[in-house]
């Protein structure tokens, strides 16, 4: 009774830090009684979710609501779509948004599960400081980012799918190392466990987890080229590509892998991209991810290898370690790598400490070493001046998007054209067709809508809204859109672009653009047929 009623308190107290941090930024969420969302591609997924919702068994493979009249075939898959509509159909007795709402506490919820999953195997392989892992798990502000509420993105899913298989195969290795009947079967249900989260990840997306599932093959298959095909994993093995099978069938199309591309346009693009952006080792932002253990972690690191040459069982496996080197330096080339990173450090980092004997002093350096993660949560939950003030701004500013965008709804096909970063939103929140999108896939329109807001002849622009079939223009805020424009074409903006004129002097825009509404965040035009 006493085991149980700790492992209640435990359990009730990580919940409650999960949930806290995850949803922190409620008030940027929730405003004036609807939903809004974190960033443009959460407002693409959930267009795919009421696609759903209206067509109950759709498999979305095409996006007609970007890029128009084109569209994109999206890297997105079925998964976090139908899981989204389940949790929506929880929540309509509750709400008159469950959509919505359901879309924006998916990933909060993704990550409670991931917590409840690390809880109860960090107690099964009895890891020495294990909640210091967890502690990390709940307050990192990276992982927290990954899913944090109103951001319903396949990378909540995958942060808990990756933790599952990661932890599975260090199981795995862990039983390997017994020669007991009982073993066996023990080593059996790990390597189902395994299959089934490495395969659900790659359906979810094929590049991160595809990548952190080849590099553990591989250090497997150096230590024991002989355990990859052990009778211990066949029914792993088994239920991979049985649910990969079911992936390709339902989804019926091979993974992109365009983020790899090389064009000039991509590039130019991805620099605009914070997830894509590059992390100098020397930049800050590593110690409000991870604390100043960080800094001492290679020494650790180097310890470990050490003992495990000396077969220790209270050793880090090398697979989490080649993990841990490896997600490092793919963060430094791109920062989207860095929810993996943490993940894996938190995940190694008790087991890295166990040489140092002292309980007291390796709690009171993680406590102080901390102190950058929590200096970063106080000035998230307790902001200067300005940054309110930002913040207030930005909710104001998606209010009145958002009422000129239902403005545009219609049972007719209406297509427009905005900044690519708000065309998600108004599509959602229009129901019609953007020439731009947040995807890569929609690259060729995000060119032609920066196209139009540098350009300087009317007629190229007029001719830019006919290939588009264009009905609509939303003219937003002209320095950043030139600015955008500018970057991404790798050109620079000129002295009086048509997004300048379009939102500062009204009164000069051509003919064929008609002023229609405007408000404090965007002026919208109608295009006039020739």
């Amino acid at each position: 009774m006493i085991r149980g009623t700790l492992s209640i308190i435990e359990i009730t107290i990580l919940s409650v830090l999960i949930l806290a941090t995850r949803c922190a930024n409620y008030q940027d969420v929730f405003v004036a009684g609807n939903v809004y969302f974190t960033d443009a591609d959460c407002y693409a997924r959930m267009t795919r979710v009421r696609m759903c919702s209206e067509h109950p068994g759709l498999i979305v493979r095409h996006h007609e609501f970007e890029n128009f009249p084109a569209g994109t075939t999206p890297h997105t898959t079925a998964p976090l779509d139908y899981l989204v509509l389940a949790l929506s159909i929880f929540l309509k007795p509750f709400t008159a948004q469950a959509i919505d709402v359901a879309g924006a506490l998916i990933s909060p919820l993704l990550a409670l599960l991931g917590g409840w999953f690390l809880w109860w195997w960090s107690k099964r392989i009895k890891l020495r400081y294990r909640w210091m892992m967890l502690i990390l798990y709940a307050i990192s502000p990276i992982l927290v980012h990954g899913t944090e509420l109103g951001r319903p993105d396949h990378q909540s899913v995958l942060i808990v799918f990756v933790a599952i298989a990661i932890c599975a195969e260090w199981s795995l290795r862990a039983e390997a190392g017994r020669h007991l009947r009982t073993a066996t079967g023990v080593r059996s249900k790990w390597s189902v466990l395994t299959g089934i989260a490495w395969s659900l990840a790659i359906w979810v997306s094929a590049y991160e987890s595809l990548v952190l599932f080849l590099l553990v093959m591989v250090v497997i298959a150096l230590e024991d080229p002989k355990a990859i095909w052990a009778r211990s994993r066949r029914a792993g093995w088994f239920c991979f590509f049985l649910v990969l099978a079911i992936a390709l069938l339902i989804e019926r199309r091979i993974p992109s892998f365009s983020v790899l591309y090389s064009n000039p346009l991509f590039q130019n693009w991805a620099r605009t991209i914070g997830e894509l952006a590059h992390v100098s080792p020397a930049n800050p932002v590593w110690l409000r991810w991870t604390g100043y253990l960080l800094l001492v972690t290679p020494f650790l690191i180097w310890i470990s290898t050490i003992r495990s040459r000396r077969e220790s069982e209270r050793t880090t496996p090398l697979l989490v370690l080649v993990l841990l080197v490896a997600t490092y330096a793919l963060t430094v080339w791109q920062a989207r790598w860095g929810y993996f990173f943490m993940l894996i450090f938190a995940l190694a980092l008790p087991r890295l400490l166990e040489p140092i004997k002292s309980r007291a002093a390796i709690w009171i350096a993680f406590f102080l070493s901390i102190f950058p993660i929590l200096r970063d949560w106080d000035e998230k939950l307790w902001p200067k001046e300005t940054h309110l003030a930002d913040r207030v701004t930005q909710r104001n500013e998606s209010a009145q998007l958002r009422d000129m965008a239902l403005s545009l709804r219609s049972s007719k096909n209406h297509p427009f054209l905005a900044p690519w970063w708000l065309s998600p939103e108004i599509a959602y929140w229009s129901g019609q067709r953007g020439v731009a999108g947040s995807s890569h896939e929609s690259l060729p329109g995000i060119e032609d809508s920066a196209l139009f807001f540098v350009s300087q002849d009317w007629e190229t622009a007029r001719k830019l809204l006919e290939n588009h079939q264009v009905a609509w223009v939303i003219a937003y805020d002209s320095d950043r859109a030139a600015q955008n424009s500018g970057e991404i074409l790798g050109t620079a903006v000129p002295q009086q672009p048509v997004c300048m004129v379009l939102d500062k002097t009204a009164t000069r825009a051509p003919p064929f653009l008609l002023l229609s509404a405007q408000n404090g965040v965007a002026k919208l035009y109608r295009v006039v047929a020739r």
